[in-house]
């Protein structure tokens, strides 16, 4: 009696063809753990590179300008002043009678509020408080804090402007567009964001330093269109971008041809009659 033998058992191919009764070919499971793995592999990949990319982000932007000490130290010691320095936000105040005006002022990028208390010494001792904020990662385009955030610190202002440095003045032009805003400072700044060409209740103001090499005079001009009517502007011959703080050299800047002290002087006949006339 012969043998029935049973035919030899079918494999599936190992190539992805579609096996003999027309069914679609499934990935085999080395083939589907290789995938999985690679896919593994490129995500964590990814992931550290993000990582190292926000880190360095961030030991970047935690790289500031501090203060020059003498500056500070000769702001600390001025009798007609007042200063409270609360490390993100610096308070100055005149020791007399105020004006009731008041001025928010957003540092430049990666410069701490400290290195302006000399720029603004002379505004507070006539009467003005100021408001100078260190804006979120010391940069202020991420600020997103509203403006009675700044302006809780100094309850007894009944006039605010809003004004900034480089990067803060950019942000400032934002904070101008809340209706409790009066005026608006710019110091080696202009606007980019927003348009208040509309608002003809906002007094404006743009003091710019002709040896400035972080801000061009083309960037300044294009934008005074953004500006509210009657913006005044002036320029400080020989000043640099620096020089609106005092906090030493910036890379890239120009090279001033007045002394600090007469930039922090042209800097002072701009705003004290300007910011005087908030509060009227």
């Amino acid at each position: 009696m012969p043998f029935l033998l049973a035919p030899p058992a079918q494999h599936a191919p190992d190539d992805g063809a579609a096996p003999p009764d027309g069914s679609p070919a499934t990935p085999s499971a080395p083939r589907r753990s290789r995938v999985r793995r690679v896919l593994v592999t490129v995500a964590l990949v990814l992931v550290g590179l993000l990582v190292v990319a926000v880190g360095a982000f961030l030991v970047w932007a935690d790289d500031t300008f501090p203060a020059e000490p003498a500056g500070l130290t000769a702001v600390q010691e001025d009798p007609r002043v007042r200063l409270d320095d609360r490390g993100d936000a610096v308070v100055l105040r005149p020791a007399g009678e105020s004006d009731g005006s008041g001025l928010v002022f957003l540092a430049g990028a990666k410069v701490e509020p400290q290195a302006y208390v000399a720029t603004f010494q002379e505004v507070a001792a006539q009467g003005t408080t100021v408001v100078l904020v260190e804006p979120f990662l010391h940069l202020a385009l991420l600020e997103r804090r509203p403006f009675e955030a700044f302006t809780a610190l100094a309850p007894e202002v009944d006039a605010w402007a809003v004004g900034g440095h480089s990067m803060g003045g950019v942000r400032a032009c934002t904070y101008a567009e809340w209706d409790e805003v009066r005026a608006l400072v710019l110091l080696a700044s202009y606007c980019s964001l927003g348009d208040l060409s509309g608002r003809s209740d906002l007094a404006a103001l743009t003091v710019t330093g002709t040896r400035d090499g972080l801000v061009d005079e083309e960037s300044i001009t294009s934008s005074m269109a953004l500006m509210p009517p009657g913006a005044e502007r002036v320029r400080i011959d020989g000043a640099t971008h620096a020089q609106f703080g005092d906090y030493g050299a910036q890379p890239g800047d120009g090279t001033p041809t007045i002394s600090d002290d007469e930039a922090r002087e042209r800097i002072t006949e701009a705003l004290v009659p300007f910011l005087g006339a908030v509060g009227r």
